[in-house]
């Protein structure tokens, strides 16, 4: 059972280092994914709960933003770093849904990134914003693969799916293939005519470790697996004319 806490922030756009800011309006993540970088927030925020069992939702997080937007330098905002921004309670909460009103009325832009197929509705808000972009993780074509890795998130059709009628509505939207698993080769079809490019990366894939051992599933050495998956990806989706970032090293 997840444990939910309200709480109020003391603000809401934090200096990234991928972007100019980033917005997480929720701490922790039921998505749960057993790879997750963000892991690393059970050190500063006291929970014993395991990750993907607990959430502090910022329920001031609009109100936070509505200023913040007034005061600060207008950058790109990354949505989100820490979180995912349309994680099962973000439907009860709607706390991204206002953010985002806040962000296209002042004309911010954003590169929002999720792996829920709620992102879709906000689809009228996304057509509004300016220079704006939502990216989906989608690290394998394989549900079986991602039911192990991302218990808590939507399924890879649903994601797909919204990718499509996103980048039909003419927003730009990218994929994130991080970390690249096994089953990924068929991405490159199932996005095809979906997404404006595409990002590899390998994450800290030591997280994961002990789910290949469990689940019995095979893997080379980790430098060989990535070099080997990120070089054939990156040729195949660049045959289909998508643009593809590595941003490790083959």
């Amino acid at each position: 059972m997840i444990k939910i806490r309200e709480i109020k922030a003391k603000s809401i756009l934090s200096k990234s280092q991928v972007y100019d800011y980033a917005l997480n309006p929720y701490v922790g993540c039921q998505h749960a994914c057993v790879y997750c970088y963000a892991k690393f927030m059970k050190r500063f925020t006291g929970h014993k709960e395991k990750w993907g069992e607990f959430v502090d939702v910022k329920i001031n997080a609009p109100e936070l933003l509505a200023n913040e937007v007034k005061r600060k330098r207008t950058g790109r905002v990354w949505i989100s770093g820490v979180c995912d921004p349309y994680q099962p309670l973000e439907k009860r909460y709607m706390i991204m849904k206002r953010c985002l009103d806040i962000l296209v009325d002042n004309g911010w832009p954003f590169t929002i990134q999720t792996k829920s197929a709620l992102v879709l509705r906000d689809i009228e808000t996304l057509q509004r914003a300016n220079e704006s972009e939502v990216g989906f993780t989608i690290t394998t074509a394989n549900e079986r693969i991602r039911k192990i890795f991302e218990p808590g998130a939507s399924p890879l059709s649903k994601r797909i799916d919204a990718l499509a009628t996103l980048y039909s509505k003419g927003i730009i939207t990218f994929a994130m293939i991080a970390p690249i698993l096994q089953g990924s080769e068929g991405l490159v079809s199932a996005l095809k005519g979906k997404v404006k490019y595409v990002i590899l990366d390998r994450l800290n894939y030591h997280y994961a470790d002990w789910v290949y051992k469990r689940y019995g599933l095979s893997m080379d050495s980790e430098d060989s697996f990535f070099s080997q998956k990120g070089e054939g990806l990156r040729e195949a989706f660049e045959e289909e004319g998508i643009p593809c970032q590595v941003v490790f090293e083959l």
